[in-house]
């Protein structure tokens, strides 16, 4: 087999930029083999050391980012990172910096624990430069020591982090003396894990003074008696602040220990505008500086970015540089509340009658001949998308509680510095999708159905129930229990969603996780209904054009008729058809399970919630139905 270019080999260590959005980007606990790390904030980021690094340019999600944690916000970064082409080692000194974390560790041969700063007691060696996976931290004096390597230390594994963001080291010695003090300032602890079918069945001791304690003592609402006070510490920031929150424990790993609170945005021209204005737009950055026309010809050279503008003479350049100028002069900042609408632009050109001209970033096609004739009455129209680009932005984190898809407020969000952000880092994926929208007559004539029926009020009823359990108690002053209530349109659209996108990966070789939905659903006022489905995976299998080809007539007809035909069956029957979420439930979801219509967390824009089967096929009453005869 041919050895890949150097450029391209994968260093070990390495993680794709998107895992830093989703599963471990500032703040988060990452466990590696031999120990564990901890994410640090923006401040120690480093890239002073790249020689040829640019920002990620996308004007509506860095607009939309400025919106949330304010106009010191200026550009959206993507991870530090340098090709290994030489021995010098200088690219193993770039990268995402992490510290470790939890700052306990124990023996694995004696049981020992301690600080990992204890330096009598624990060592750190890194045997071979070009492999961390084999960095590790020993016990020095081991008793139980044994002729070769020198015992393993693994991080002790309980840490406490509460809903405010914060995340703090398990305080052991005060744990153990049940908020007393041994005789000594830092006495010799062990752990001894005792495994069995009880949980956490950890014992600590005090070596010195022999008292002895289970963690079971701190988990649950036991914990919440024998715990001490949250120190509003966060460790990726170096920083502690006032907190009253209770904590609870988490077990390094736990999936509840960082949630990400990201925006993401397609790159669409303009309504109505040019290629060259929308690139005018997407680089404005390092063209809102330039005084003339003059100027161009030297900052097309000296800036990379700009040579996309090769087609274009610079007179052309500098007429949409300043119609954007103006444009930018008429534009409101009023704070808008929730999250900022990012998908009506994308709608707009989605759907709009003409389309616009194919770009590197953003390529449509419509098949000349329209909706196949056997979809006629299931869709209105059929777009290719043969190249899209989303970016996406990690604005904050949050603890033990989600984020709201909805309300970013209701959720304490973690800051990713220590002062203002003037950045926030940033992944871009390029992929291709299919945009699928559904006759207007079909939906409204569907919502006038469905309006006054039991199954639309008990799904109304769970999300208020929903929102007062979770969020009552956040709020100050009047409480909407239905505020943001996605409305029944939206339930139809998102089932729809997902019946074609586990039809898909059922079919044709796509997995689940490598595909993204967008559902345009609108409101009342401006009422919309379409559905993007993409691929989103940072490699080559999102370009290949698997996916645009399954809108092909003769593709797309089958994949219809098979996701809606199965959904008339669920291996979960009856169980799963007769569900809804009636009180006390708060669930967000009907006909709908993980045979049936889940999908991966990554796919789903919503979580998996707000899905019932009975609101597009004939499975309980055909008046529910969207569609009450199957194609």
């Amino acid at each position: 087999m041919a050895a890949k270019p150097e450029g391209h080999r994968r260093r070990v260590g390495a993680v794709r930029p998107s895992h830093l959005m989703f599963t471990g980007g500032v703040g988060a606990l990452v466990d590696l083999p031999n120990f564990s790390v901890l994410v640090k904030g923006l401040d120690d980021w480093r890239y002073d050391m790249i020689p040829d690094w640019e920002p990620l340019a996308e004007p509506r999600l860095l607009a939309a980012v400025q919106t949330l944690l304010g106009k010191t916000v200026e550009q959206l970064r993507p991870a530090p990172w340098m090709p290994d082409r030489d021995q010098s080692g200088m690219a193993a000194r770039v990268g995402v910096p992490t510290t470790p974390f939890p700052a306990w560790m124990r023996c694995t041969a004696c049981n020992m624990l301690a600080p990992i700063d204890s330096q009598v007691v624990f060592g750190f060696e890194n045997p071979k430069q070009h492999a961390p996976h084999e960095a590790r931290f020993f016990h020095k004096n081991c008793p139980r020591k044994k002729s070769g390597r020198r015992p393993l230390a693994v991080a002790a594994r309980f840490v406490l982090a509460c809903t405010g963001g914060h995340l703090d080291d398990f305080p052991y010695v005060r744990f153990v003396h049940r908020g007393g003090t041994c005789e000594v300032d830092f006495p010799p602890l062990s752990m001894d894990d005792r495994g069995g079918n009880m949980g956490a069945n950890v014992e600590i001791k005090c070596d010195r003074c022999g008292m002895r304690r289970n963690i079971t003592e701190a988990m649950g609402r036991r914990g919440e008696e024998n715990l001490p006070e949250c120190r509003g510490r966060h460790p990726h920031l170096s920083t502690f602040e006032s907190c009253k929150r209770p904590v609870r424990v988490l077990v390094v790993g736990a999936s509840n220990q960082w949630f990400a609170q990201t925006l993401s945005s397609l790159w669409v021209p303009e309504t109505g505008g040019s290629v060259l204005d929308a690139k005018v737009v997407q680089h404005w950055a390092s063209l809102y500086g330039i005084p003339g026309p003059n100027m161009l010809p030297f900052m097309r050279g000296a800036v990379p970015a700009l040579r996309e503008f090769e087609k274009w003479d610079d007179q052309a350049v500098w007429d949409a540089i300043e119609r954007h100028r103006a444009q930018l002069d008429g534009v409101d900042d009023t704070k808008v509340e929730g999250y900022p609408d990012l998908r009506t632009a994308e709608w707009e050109v989605l759907s709009a009658p003409e389309l616009p001209e194919p770009d590197d970033d953003f390529t449509l096609r419509r098949d000349p001949e329209g909706v196949p004739d056997p979809l006629t009455g299931v869709f209105a129209d059929v777009v290719q998308a043969e190249r899209l680009r989303e970016v996406r932005a990690l604005i904050g984190f949050t603890r033990l509680d989600a984020p709201d898809p909805e309300d970013p407020e209701l959720v304490t969000r973690a800051p990713l510095a220590r002062d203002r952000a003037t950045w926030v880092p940033a992944s871009e994926v390029r992929g291709e999708g299919i945009f699928l929208k559904l006759p207007e007559e079909l939906l409204s004539d569907w919502e006038k159905r469905v309006e006054s029926s039991l199954a639309l009020r008990e799904h109304k009823e769970a999300y208020g129930r929903f929102r007062t359990h979770r969020y009552s108690d956040r709020i100050h002053g009047a409480f909407d229990e239905m505020l943001h209530w996605p409305g029944a349109r939206f339930y139809a659209l998102h089932t729809l969603s997902h019946l074609l996108i586990r039809t898909i990966a059922l079919e044709c070789g796509y997995s689940s996780a490598s595909l993204s939905e967008r559902i345009y659903a609108g409101t009342d006022d401006d009422p919309r209904s379409g559905i993007l489905i993409y691929t989103a995976v940072p490699d080559a299998e999102g370009t290949l054009g698997g996916l645009v080809s399954l809108a092909e007539p003769a593709n797309l007809v089958r994949l219809t008729r098979r996701a809606l035909h199965d959904s008339m069956h669920c291996s979960s029957d009856p169980l799963c058809s007769e569900r809804l979420p009636q009180a006390p439930a708060d669930f967000l979801h009907g006909a709908a399970c993980h045979v049936c219509l889940f999908v991966s967390e990554t796919t789903c824009e919503r979580g998996n919630r707000f899905l019932d089967r009975r609101f597009v096929v004939p499975i309980d009453d055909p008046d529910l139905a969207l569609y009450p005869e199957l194609p």
